[in-house]
């Protein structure tokens, strides 16, 4: 059933979604509050900060409130999603983890660490992109035309995300077996660590996390 009258979304749907501004938050809860059933609904809020404590301060109704944050690559359903409620509402949020789970990976974390995970995951998908474009660049000056470039970097990209998650193994054990003595690989590699590239990566994501900590305080 598809409708854009948020009454009758509630009263067709268990699970609710709440996708709007944090601006229209409120009003929203206000105008679905009357038409929630307590023991049937739940909400799934990807608003960005709004607490669940908060929600529920805003309805009269008891149900479950379970925050979401996925990430851009749920459009190929490659999302990192991060999720957390309150430890009475387990079962809502193991409905959650489990909607969320074929759009990518789904993990549950404390609500404290939300805006945290914003910048390991939502900014993330920007800071890894730029990495990406970097190195295509690099391709690009030492012969490459720019469209193989780009793919050649994206798909060695996902070779090595593949690599840790398949195998679940270390970062720097698949460094180790591309590197040897004297090699070209770390002779790279200490160049860009000499540049500060984890450095600016660990500040990237500590800066981001501090900025969003402000935004949603």
């Amino acid at each position: 059933v598809t409708t854009t009258v948020n009454k009758e979304a509630v009263e067709y749907a268990d699970i609710i979604i709440v996708a709007v501004t944090p601006k229209e938050l409120n009003g929203l809860l206000e105008e679905i509050d009357p038409f929630l059933v307590e023991g049937r609904h739940e909400l799934i809020s990807i608003v960005s900060g709004a607490s669940v404590a908060d929600m529920k301060s805003r309805l009269l109704k008891k149900v479950p409130v379970i925050r979401a944050m996925p990430n851009t690559a749920v459009a190929i359903r490659e999302s990192m999603t991060c999720l957390c409620g309150d430890a009475e509402d387990r079962e809502a949020l193991d409905r959650g983890v489990k909607l969320f789970e074929p759009l990518g990976a789904a993990i549950v974390i404390r609500e404290d660490l939300m805006v945290p995970a914003t910048a390991l995951c939502a900014c993330g998908i920007a800071f890894f992109l730029r990495a990406v474009r970097a190195a295509s660049q690099g391709g690009i000056e030492i012969g490459f035309h720019a469209e193989d470039a780009l793919f050649m970097a994206a798909q060695t990209a996902k070779g090595a995300a593949s690599l840790l998650l398949q195998k679940g193994s270390h970062p720097e054990g698949e460094v180790d077996k591309v590197t040897t003595p004297r090699g070209c690989t770390i002779a790279g590699l200490n160049q860009m660590e000499h540049s500060g590239f984890s450095s600016s990566l660990i500040k990237g994501i500590v800066v981001s996390a501090e900025k969003a900590e402000k935004l949603y305080s």
